[in-house]
């Protein structure tokens, strides 16, 4: 059976693009022949086939293998009982062999993502620790959030969570491909949990977008990374603060307390300006993101005017500029004043036009934004 499998497999490597086509042909054939076609004569010449092609054409072989199962067993001879066994576990690796073949193509080339993952829920329940359907699956997760499909969207962030898991315990894949390699691999899973999880949990959800962020891929150009960053400040860190900052001190003098609690939240202020500056400066004139660009650009300048006293002097050289600089961290939580406060105070403190993701801000689209 394990030399069968090896064989399955070189095999396999050889013909990935075409055995799917093939595979979908054969599996359409043949239910149960007909009497006249299964004679002992047809019988050995159907696994005289498959012998002749099971290591130079597979489809061929699965096709003979097919035929000779069909038949009635009848009284079948010790051997003739061998041959169906050996047949069914040839039978059973092959189309094993070739689902995990196809789904790679459902997904990149294709395109079908409901089947795709509809085969991969095939896979991965007979393989749980199956790395490789588990990348293809979660690096793609991103994408099904236009199909407004929460129970897909669910399924590719538990597999994006488990090839996470198994990636930073040491485990790897033969191929990554068509990913470059582990780091892109990780960067797209990072972002299916960030993207997909920002309505619901958006301070966890940062944190896998800041991560998919930090890698070179074509995410870390792609103004919906940093859009999301903000947006996940936003409505998670931000909005918890703003609420815990309004319910203890609006209303009442200002205090170290207070003041500390402020500085704290102008921290957040400024990394959402940083999101929203890097989505404006990423989207330029390109017209997939203008739309996007609209809320961005309107987001910025009220953060922004908010943190320099309703000005936006300076706001367009910020934004000339920001590419240069790093992403900036998580901040970390203040325990003492800085010498210098930032500039604004509670009762500024403004109320946003959306504190979730905005809804004419298009989501990425294609096997990479």
């Amino acid at each position: 059976m394990k030399k069968m499998t090896r064989l399955l497999t070189i095999a396999a490597a050889v013909a990935m693009l075409a055995l799917p086509i093939a595979a979908k042909t054969v599996i359409a054939g043949p239910g149960t022949l007909g009497q006249d076609q299964c004679t002992p004569e047809n019988k050995e010449a159907y696994y005289a086939a498959f012998r002749e092609s099971r290591t130079t054409d597979q489809a061929k072989a699965y096709d003979q293998a097919k035929k000779y199962l069909a038949c009635p067993p009848g009284e079948a001879s010790e051997t003739q009982t061998k041959i169906i066994d050996y047949l069914k576990k040839w039978v059973g690796a092959y189309e094993d062999a070739t689902k995990k073949m196809r789904l790679p193509q459902l997904i990149y080339n294709d395109k079908k993502y409901p089947e795709a993952y509809a085969l991969g829920r095939e896979i991965v329940a007979a393989e749980p620790d199956n790395l490789k359907a588990l990348i293809d699956l979660g690096a793609n997760g991103y994408l099904l959030a236009n199909l407004k499909n929460p129970q897909l969207s669910n399924e590719a962030v538990g597999y994006a969570r488990k090839a996470i898991e198994m990636l930073d315990a040491g485990k790897t894949v033969e191929s990554w491909a068509p990913l470059s390699g582990k780091e892109e691999a990780l960067a797209y899973l990072n972002y299916t949990i960030g993207s997909l999880t920002l309505d619901q949990d958006p301070s966890g959800a940062l944190k896998h977008l800041i991560k998919a962020a930090q890698i070179e891929t074509p995410l870390k150009k792609s103004p919906y990374t940093y859009s999301y960053i903000a947006v996940a400040y936003e409505s998670g860190l931000y909005a918890k603060q703003s609420d815990e900052y309004k319910r203890l001190y609006t209303g009442k003098d200002e205090t170290p307390e207070s003041k500390l609690a402020l500085a704290n939240i102008n921290q957040l202020i400024d990394r959402m300006i940083d999101g929203y500056a890097r989505a404006v400066a990423l989207a330029g004139t390109d017209a997939r993101f203008q739309s996007g660009k609209t809320v961005w650009n309107e987001q910025l300048t009220n953060w922004y005017k908010y943190r320099h006293n309703q000005s936006d002097a300076g706001l367009s050289e910020m934004v000339a500029s920001i590419l240069s600089k790093p992403l900036p961290p998580e901040p970390t939580p203040l325990t003492s004043l800085p010498a210098a406060a930032p500039a604004g105070t509670a009762a500024g403190t403004p109320t946003t036009t959306s504190s979730t993701t905005p809804a004419n801000a298009a989501k990425p689209g294609g096997a990479k934004p």
